[in-house]
């Protein structure tokens, strides 16, 4: 297997074709835009198993953005894909709900040790709306804390000024706060007292384009007893590390326990479905709480999530993930430190963020990631990377492999 540069010629001769009757050929977070340098990447995909995909020039890569979170036993994994056809060929869509919500609820229920309660939606900013809706009806308020840069969804409370269609009146019950500023959140509740519904937070820092930070020892027991002084709930929106990190959730990797969680992404390996869990004494504002949706209780997916969870814990998927993240990178590390220069390695090795030193900023990395991806090695500059339980011995070696061809051919593009 050589190295040999990518051909796209049929992924953008498909794209040009989808400008004509798709806003931006690709909407939302696939838009090629984000993937520079422009031409380094692929725009469609042809068919994906275990930890690779292929895309429609017949190029392989070795996967670690895992569809930007939702693969994490594999492509195509048996246990789950047996378990959806299995239910599927008795209800999916149907006039009623199936008896797999109870059990996948239930199964989260006892999964989560805090946890008295399940409730289901299809994608992440569904579960972070529903979870501000419960807050704002238990606490009959209607101010939200958010941290700076923090993502939740695509929902305009959350979206930035300037992008379409979204205005400051949009923002105006939404409070930002620096990540990891007690004295921040503390100025934020006393300022607005009596207002606050809740804190939404992921369990720790992973914005888009920047190093990712985890929380200070003490900052998680902080934020709890400041938020328990002003009566605000603390939503945890594990929705991108949700069972990445421990299989009771983020939270109890951490070391806290929120009101309120939302998961989404690798709940059910790539199928769609999203859940909020919740405390006991939150049941009865969830319950007044009408958010829905055509397909919201599709039973396959529902299927998928209790056979993904199950599985991630038969195997103990987050330690085995971290394991094998922690080797990768490292690795990684290495070689450009052996290449003239320090790669950091930010976050959690189970989904960390990558950036590479360099007096060109950030366009040096981009280069990289572009020239790796065009080697068969998928990563991305501006986002955290995924780790998955199919990422094998092999699938490490030969990505050191093609890291050590790509930063090579970099450095020589930038002397």
């Amino acid at each position: 297997m050589g190295n040999q540069i990518n051909d796209y010629s049929r992924s953008q001769a498909l794209l040009e074709r989808a400008k004509a009757v798709i806003p931006n050929g690709i909407p939302g977070h696939f838009n090629p835009v984000v993937q520079v340098p422009e031409g380094t990447y692929p725009c469609y995909v042809d068919r994906a198993r275990g930890a690779r995909f292929w895309d429609i020039d017949g190029n392989e890569y070795i996967d670690y953005m895992c569809a930007y979170g939702p693969m994490i036993l594999g492509y195509q994994n048996e246990v789950i894909e047996e378990a959806v056809r299995k239910q599927v060929a008795n209800a999916d869509t149907c006039t009623l709900a199936s008896p797999v919500m109870v059990e996948l609820a239930e199964f989260l229920v006892e999964l989560i040790p805090w946890a008295g309660w399940a409730t289901f939606a299809k994608n992440g900013a569904d579960a972070t709306n529903m979870a501000v809706l419960i807050a704002r009806s238990h606490t009959e308020r209607r101010k939200i804390i958010a941290i700076d840069d923090g993502y939740h969804g695509c929902s305009p409370w959350m979206q930035a000024l300037g992008r379409g269609g979204i205005s400051r009146e949009d923002h105006r019950e939404t409070i930002r706060i620096p990540w990891n500023d007690l004295a921040a959140l503390e100025a934020a509740l006393e300022a607005n007292k009596g207002e606050v519904a809740g804190l939404i937070s992921s369990p720790y820092h992973h914005p888009a384009f920047k190093d990712n930070e985890l929380p200070e020892a003490d900052y998680w027991s902080g934020v709890h007893a400041l938020l328990k002084r002003h009566d605000v709930l603390s939503i945890c929106d594990d929705v991108r590390a949700g069972f990445r990190l421990d299989m009771a959730g983020s939270p109890n990797y951490f070391g806290y326990t929120p009101d309120l969680s939302c998961y989404c992404k690798a709940i059910a390996n790539g199928y769609p479905i999203a859940a909020v869990v919740g405390k006991n004494a939150l049941q009865g504002a969830a319950a007044g709480v009408f958010q829905t949706g055509s397909f919201w209780f599709s039973a396959g997916p529902m299927a998928a999530a209790l056979a993904c969870l199950k599985e991630l814990q038969r195997i103990d998927g987050p330690a085995r993930i971290l394991q094998t993240g922690e080797k990768l990178w490292q690795g990684m590390v290495d070689i450009a430190a052996d290449a003239g220069h320090e790669l950091k390695v930010t976050g959690v090795a189970s989904m960390p963020y990558l950036r590479t030193e360099h007096e060109a900023g950030i366009s040096f990395h981009q280069a990289l990631c572009g020239e790796c991806t065009q080697r068969g090695l998928f990563l991305t500059s501006h986002h955290n990377l995924f780790v998955s339980v199919a990422h094998s011995e092999a699938d490490i070696t030969r990505s050191w492999e093609i890291f050590s061809d790509a930063i090579k051919a970099v450095n020589a593009s930038f002397r």
